[in-house]
């Protein structure tokens, strides 16, 4: 089986794993501890409908503020106060990154890698497609090393050579936190009083939620 990795774009039929890190990927797979499901938005307005519509609560942010009026931001600390049936989660980055996803979806990060790596093995056929958000359409570290993390779990089958990269950038675990915490995101985030989410989506292999998104909703793998 070929394990690739991308960026921003998916090219696969087959599996993808969606990797937004900072902090998309990390707050829906701490969601679904508290809800049955994530319906992930693009637009604030729309999210905000689905809300009213489905009597949910609603979370989100865009340059990484929480969103005036919303339960929560794009938290995974915030996110665990929370409970109910169904969580609206808008997002700058990840949210996209999946409405323009053909395959199967998996949702993962730093706090998942090995539960979603495993569950990626036993849903795909031919291919793993490991596809980095970024931001702004820009690449993002934090998103190259959790695939990283992610892929280091695959490492018996036939990783692309952008797939092996990732995994030698994680070996030194001092290394990638340094790097985590001094990227771009990573710095905005603490500015603006979000230091200690940065920190908590680094925790390695703490859940073994696997979200996977299917018909515009996001639901724990049983």
């Amino acid at each position: 089986m070929k394990v690739n990795l991308s960026f921003e774009k998916s090219h696969s039929n087959d599996l993808s794993i969606m990797v937004d890190v900072l902090r998309a990927s990390t707050t829906i797979t701490m969601a679904l501890n508290h809800f049955k499901e994530v319906i992930p938005v693009v637009e604030h307005m729309e999210a905000l409908n689905i809300a009213r519509e489905k009597e949910a609560l609603i979370a989100g942010e865009r340059r990484g503020a929480t969103l005036e009026g919303f339960d929560a931001g794009n938290s995974p600390i915030e996110i665990q106060k929370l409970s109910g049936k169904t969580l609206v989660l808008t997002t700058s980055n990840g949210t996209r990154i999946m409405e323009g996803m053909n395959s199967k979806v998996l949702v993962g990060c730093f706090t998942n890698a090995r539960a979603v790596a495993m569950a990626a093995r036993n849903l795909a056929i031919e291919e793993i497609e490991v596809v980095m958000a970024g931001v702004e359409g820009r690449f993002a570290i934090e998103d190259f090393l959790g695939a990283g993390e992610i892929i280091s779990n695959l490492q018996n089958l036939d990783l692309s050579e952008y797939a092996q990269a990732a995994v030698m950038a994680v070996q030194d675990k001092s290394l990638v936190k340094n790097a985590v915490l001094k990227s771009r995101s990573a710095k905005r985030l603490s500015e603006i009083g979000f230091k200690k989410d940065v920190e908590f989506c680094l925790r390695t292999n703490i859940s073994t939620n696997v979200p996977q998104f299917h018909d515009k909703s996001i639901k724990k793998i049983i």
